[in-house]
């Protein structure tokens, strides 16, 4: 690691609840893997960290209802 550009390096781990299924639904505007919105997902990287623990505090309730209306057929 004395290569300088490790000198500025300092990279941060940062929590994404993304499984990989990205596809927005289109009545609800949520992702249907994660529950993000597409905005949300655009700027998780550049918001704080709060910002991100309320979305991630959002998203079991989406990810809910998502699942009802996959069951309902909406």
């Amino acid at each position: 690691m004395d290569d300088p550009i490790f000198q500025y390096f300092d990279p941060v781990r940062i929590t994404s609840p993304c499984v990989n299924i990205c596809r927005l639904d289109a009545a609800t505007g949520w992702c249907v893997g994660c529950g993000r919105t597409g905005d949300e997902i655009g700027r998780w990287i550049a918001v704080t960290e709060a910002e991100r623990d309320a979305v991630m505090a959002a998203l079991p309730t989406r990810m809910a209802a998502l699942e009802e209306m996959r069951k309902s057929g909406s």
